[in-house]
């Protein structure tokens, strides 16, 4: 049982209940407790909290995103991968004038999955009709909202950014400029696109009028998508790879995502009797920071679409080759780059719960912001960027080429004991995914902290170029402590750098508590 105490400054509450909703906006948990409400499961919930979220923090995700989920019942965790692929025009001489992969317009702009994970998800798990679970969004979306404090500052940011594209700039700043906090806004172009998705079942978006008018917007500014790879897209089912740790299992969706990171990392942090060093200690830091350089590097180099990958997830889990690098690890930080295993950014999660024991993991996300940059005229639809995803290196699994999906930061978690599901979770914010995945698991499971008070707690995150950013809250004596082991560490008070964890964990009776972190304008409701 958990340790109900609060440790951490704290913002928020946990909720108790027997049906559960967390996620980063208040309105869209709102829209997934409406579903279950009216008799719907925990997909109804989730999918309809989707949904919502496209419009009511259209700044991190949107009908053009990409999304995965993992459905835990009856025992059994299902997985849903529902990233696109790159168009079949993609080829290397497209991308031969550009010096880094693009990460605006239409070369950024690969299949966009969300749709059919929405559509996926329902028909194999849900009770309610697929259009029910659209209606609070649209009802958002005619209506208008109020817009969080929040998204208004990310929202003001992408006003600034996205002033060359003439098509965002009429549906997400159509007075001029970008909503204030807790001024109204209206999408009656993306209220009208979600009802022809709710009424066609999807097919519009991929087979029907809405993928023609995404075809001829890349058409006419020289974009390779096309309706034909619209329609060759379909989410796939895949069953989530598992990692011991302690008496559980973290459980993740594979590749292309980076998920398997933070299974590497707790593999190696089994080897480190890391669990008997105080949370938040210089101790603590240094092993999870050290065990963590290995996973980000082993992500770095070999993580991609499973066809163009030359180790399989099972290699670079070996429990040997775990071994063998966590004896690499000491008391001092790894040199640059870290030790290889030796083998042969802004996004919207949430997750749900519901009384029968149906508990979901799902995310989705633009990649950066709002995508992009292109928005479909007349429709409302403004396309993610996950294309930026991939490296020109022609000799890297992850290198750009057609119908291949790209290297992934979003990843639904959950952890398992036996079969039985007890946490639901996930960590939005890019690089910081997989990290924050660690952070959870090792506070909930090491140390008994409750999941309010997990995300609660200060958060450490290593850059891309394997630095240590210490969210405030950390002791400077802990950051000292770091700096004298050799790492560039520095206490970083940058909210949006340690993303936004939403968990549901399931208590004893079959009831849950479910915790929103502060650092997002979300919440957790149940009843």
């Amino acid at each position: 049982m958990f340790d109900w105490s609060f440790p951490y400054a704290s913002r928020r509450a946990p909720v108790l209940a027997r049906n559960v909703v967390a996620t980063s906006q208040p309105l869209a948990a709102s829209a997934g407790l409406e579903m279950l409400r009216r008799g719907g499961n925990a997909v109804d919930a989730a999918v309809a909290t989707a949904i919502a979220l496209t419009v009511v923090e259209p700044c991190n995700n949107g009908v053009g995103s990409d999304a995965f989920a993992i459905v835990g019942r009856h025992g059994e965790l299902t997985g849903l991968n529902a990233s696109g692929r790159s168009p079949a025009g993609w080829t290397a001489a497209r991308f031969s004038r550009y010096s880094d992969m693009p990460t605006r317009g239409w070369d950024a702009v690969t299949v966009p999955g969300a749709v059919s994970a929405w559509v996926a998800l329902s028909r194999r798990f849900g009770k309610l009709a697929f259009g029910d679970l659209f209606e609070p969004a649209i009802r958002y979306a005619r209506d208008g909202f109020h817009v969080g404090h929040k998204t208004a500052a990310i929202w003001l940011h992408a006003g600034e950014a996205f002033r060359e594209f003439p098509e965002f700039q009429r549906h997400f700043l159509p007075t001029g400029y970008a909503p204030k906090p807790g001024e109204v806004f209206r999408n009656h172009a993306i209220a009208t696109t979600l009802e022809e998705i709710a009424a066609s079942g999807g097919e519009s978006f991929y087979r029907g009028a809405l993928a023609a008018k995404i075809d001829a917007a890349a058409r006419a500014e020289g974009g390779a998508m096309r309706t034909a790879d619209l329609g060759a897209h379909e989410a796939e089912w895949v069953t989530p790879i598992r990692q011991r740790y302690r008496d559980v299992d973290l459980a993740e969706i594979p590749p292309n995502g980076q998920g398997l990171a933070a299974q590497i990392a707790l593999g190696l942090l089994t080897h480190l009797d890391a669990s008997s060093r105080a949370p938040g200690s210089a101790d603590w830091t240094h092993l999870q920071v050290e065990a963590m350089k290995v996973a980000i590097r082993a992500a770095f180099d070999h993580f991609a679409d499973p066809p163009a990958m030359r180790r399989t997830p099972e290699e670079l889990l070996d429990p040997k080759s775990l071994a063998a690098a966590a004896a690499m690890i000491g008391t001092r930080a790894s040199p640059l780059p870290p030790v290889a295993l030796p083998v042969s950014r802004d996004t919207v999660y949430l997750t749900a719960a519901d009384s029968d024991g149906t508990m979901v993991s799902m995310i989705q996300s633009n990649y950066m912001g709002f995508g992009s940059g292109v928005v479909v005229p007349a429709t409302g639809i403004a396309m993610q960027n996950r294309g930026a995803g991939f490296v020109l290196d022609p000799a890297h699994p992850n290198a750009v080429g057609p119908n291949k999906r790209p290297y992934h930061t979003i990843i639904p978690g959950f952890v398992c004991r036996g079969d039985d599901p007890v946490l639901s979770f996930g960590v939005m914010g890019g690089h910081m995914q997989h990290q924050g995945h660690v952070q959870m698991v090792t506070r909930i499971f090491d140390h008994g902290e409750n999941p309010q008070a997990a995300s609660d707690a200060p958060r450490w995150h290593v850059t891309p170029g394997f630095e240590v950013a210490l969210e405030p809250g950390f002791a400077p004596a802990v950051a000292a402590d770091l700096a004298k082991r050799g790492h560039s560490v520095a206490i970083v008070p940058n909210e949006g750098l340690f993303g936004g964890a939403q968990l549901i964990a399931r208590l004893p009776d079959g009831g849950y508590v479910a915790a929103s972190d502060h650092r997002k304008e979300g919440c957790a409701v149940g009843f």
